[in-house]
């Protein structure tokens, strides 16, 4: 368990660091191609050009590092805060470029703000806001900065050129192939980032600065250990994992998704010496040629490398023989493996659970193994229905499956929000047909599902064999959570009758269009006093981007999400047409305008779910004859 704990915030960490450099990997490789191109030594040598190139080194990329390190702090104020703070390493240490000095100060002047913001938290008085945060950040930066210069400047420089001459010892003693057998196995472990981002990328732009390139940024992005893997399974694997394998090698040599290769590895650990051999045949190729990059090849694709590849002299075939030497090594080490192998069949998804395990949440790339596979039911905690708005049909659809859940006795969260709003625990995401590709693109590491109809999918009961069928772990009582996060209560009387007044229940209506429909719903509520008259047209705008229709006779049209300041308070309002409204097909008898404020409408849009689940209730209020009748049918839940 302490090794286990150990490991999560080593993996922790190193996502920090990453996080902090790889959005602004198209900001070094802008760099590394200016080097590349118009220094001394560059294709094409320009001295008025090449003058670019030290300030973004020394000022551009560690600036926006202590400034993306800030914000992941304390977002827009921290980054503010943990830029100033930088610069005081950058002034301080005017012969390196600080990008250590910038992944320490970053997050740590946005920690001070942050702390300082938490002390004054509703203690100002009001009309001095923006003069408080204005001096506030404006005084601890400066403080930050001048310690900065004083201190932790000389401190990082000092640590680099320690650093730096490390790894010049190891490249002297011809001993820099044996550090795959801790970065190839890291790699796997998904400790890598710590390694990479927080060491090798430094020391890296600091060798850059020396001597025009680094093998460094080639120690872990080389793609021939993985592809030496997955040609062997090409060849010589058997089963999902054989047929599997050449995708896996397209994204994986050509995306530079390394990733993609580890469930191969953890399936068959052995080839553990597969990786760490071709790792190092590699970097003793680049040693011996004098390979190397001017910036970071992230992603590790064959094309990022070439991209930022210099050159000077026999940098190219250097690195391209690298490459080639860490693939062949890697696929005979890995062939005489899986040739000598008793197994009959890999289980490439159980390697992939284990895969995600360890890296403690979903896969990206996951689903290209295992054709996007459900997650495994036992590790199912969240399910989510999501819609545009989040206000409507997607909290029709989690009541019914919640109420599902609990007679299935699984003790499964599901909520329901808007698409824009999705959280990132969600392990499956239900959507409207429509909807999933904008959800899939939101929420690309979620199993997603998607539905015609909300109240009537067989996908739901499909979801609950599955789960049923898979949990294993001991239940937890089930809580429910509102869009606002809030617990669910029941239903109570009062909010019934603040909610759906007998006076908002329309009997025997009819409309020549879908239009008129919502229009006439949509006017009711601003009568009712719920909504401002430009919800109106929100629900019409909501209704073109995908139907309101949710199956057994039901429509719900409700606004936009940008339309959600438009609402006063929550309600409803009840339009029975009993010879029903053509919504893309489909006829809506019954049709419940919405409008929802803080999730209070919740409650009763859940038994509305429930009750309209079943087509014979949908009958008896289709044919009910008086307000009363229709309101009591719903209440009956």
């Amino acid at each position: 368990m302490a090794e286990s704990n150990i490991k999560v915030r080593i993996q922790k960490f190193g996502n920090f660091l990453s996080s902090m450099v790889l959005p602004n990997i198209g900001a070094f490789i802008a760099w590394g191609l200016i080097t590349a191109l118009f220094i001394p030594t560059g294709i094409i040598p320009n001295e008025s050009l090449a003058n670019l190139v030290e300030p973004m080194v020394f000022y551009l990329l560690p600036l926006l590092i202590g400034y993306t390190g800030g914000k992941l702090i304390h977002d827009q104020r921290g980054g503010v805060v943990g830029a100033i703070a930088t610069m005081g390493v950058i002034v301080g240490a005017p012969d390196t470029p600080m990008f250590l000095g910038a992944m320490v100060m970053g997050p740590l002047g946005a920690y001070v703000i942050k702390k300082f913001d938490q002390l004054i938290e509703g203690k100002i008085r009001a009309g001095f806001e923006m003069l408080i945060n204005n001096f506030s950040a404006g005084i601890i930066g400066g403080i930050l900065a001048i310690l900065a210069y004083l201190g932790v400047g000389p401190a990082v420089d000092a640590f680099t050129e320690v650093l730096v001459a490390g790894v010049d010892w190891l490249i002297g003693a011809g001993l820099l192939p044996l550090t795959s057998i801790l970065i190839e196995p890291a790699k796997i472990l998904f400790l890598n980032n710590a390694i990479n981002h927080g060491v090798l990328s430094p020391i890296g732009l600091e060798q850059v600065q020396q001597g025009g390139k680094s093998i460094l940024f080639l120690l872990e992005a080389n793609p021939g250990p993985g592809l030496g893997v997955l040609l062997a399974f090409m060849l010589f694997g058997k089963g999902t994992a054989k047929r599997s394998a050449p995708g896996a090698g397209i994204i994986h040599f050509l995306g530079g998704i390394h990733e993609i290769y580890f469930p191969y590895v953890l399936m068959k650990p052995m080839l553990f010496i597969s990786v760490i051999f071709g790792g190092m045949s590699g970097i003793f190729t680049l040693v011996l040629l004098g390979g190397g990059l001017v910036s970071p090849a992230s992603p590790g694709s064959i094309f990022a490398i070439l991209a930022v590849t210099p050159p000077q002299g026999m940098t190219y075939v250097a690195n391209i023989a690298a490459v080639l030497v860490a693939t062949t090594v890697s696929f005979l080490i890995s062939s005489v493996i899986l040739k000598s192998s008793k197994a009959s069949e890999e289980d490439i998804d159980e390697a992939t659970k284990k895969m995600e395990e360890m890296k403690g949440k979903k896969s990206s790339v996951s689903g290209q193994l295992n054709n996007g596979s459900m997650p495994a039911p036992a590790s199912v905690n969240k399910v989510v229905f999501a819609c545009d708005a989040g206000m409507g049909s997607s909290a029709m659809g989690a009541s019914l499956l919640r109420k599902k859940m609990k007679e299935a006795d699984l003790g499964i969260t599901v909520t329901n929000t808007s698409i824009s709003n999705l959280p990132a625990d969600a392990e499956i995401v239900i959507t409207q047909e429509e909807l999933t590709p904008r959800a899939k693109n939101k929420l690309p590491d979620a199993y997603h599902i998607s539905v015609d109809n909300f109240l009537d999918s067989p996908e739901y009961e499909r979801l609950i064999t599955s789960l049923k069928e898979g949990i294993t772990h001991e239940q937890e009582e089930l809580v429910d959570y509102s869009e606002s996060g809030a617990a669910l209560e029941e239903e109570t009387t009062s909010q019934e009758e603040d909610l759906l007044l007998e006076e908002n229940i329309f009997l025997n209506q009819s409309f020549e269009t879908k239009e008129d429909a919502i229009r006439f719903a949509g006017e009711a509520l601003v009568n009712a006093g719920y909504v401002k008259k430009d919800y109106v047209d929100a629900m019409v705008e909501r209704e073109a981007i995908t139907s309101t229709y949710m199956g057994n006779n039901v429509a719900i049209p409700h606004g936009t999400e940008d339309a959600k300041k438009a609402v006063i308070k929550s309600g409803f309002t009840v339009v029975q047409v009993p010879e029903g409204v053509d919504f893309n097909g489909e006829k809506a008898k019954l049709i419940f305008g919405i409008a929802g404020k803080d999730g209070t409408h919740l409650e009763i849009l859940s038994g509305i779910a429930v009750i309209c689940s079943e087509q014979e209730n949908i009958d008896q209020m289709v044919q009910a004859t008086t307000a009363k009748e229709l309101k009591d049918i719903i209440n009956s839940n």
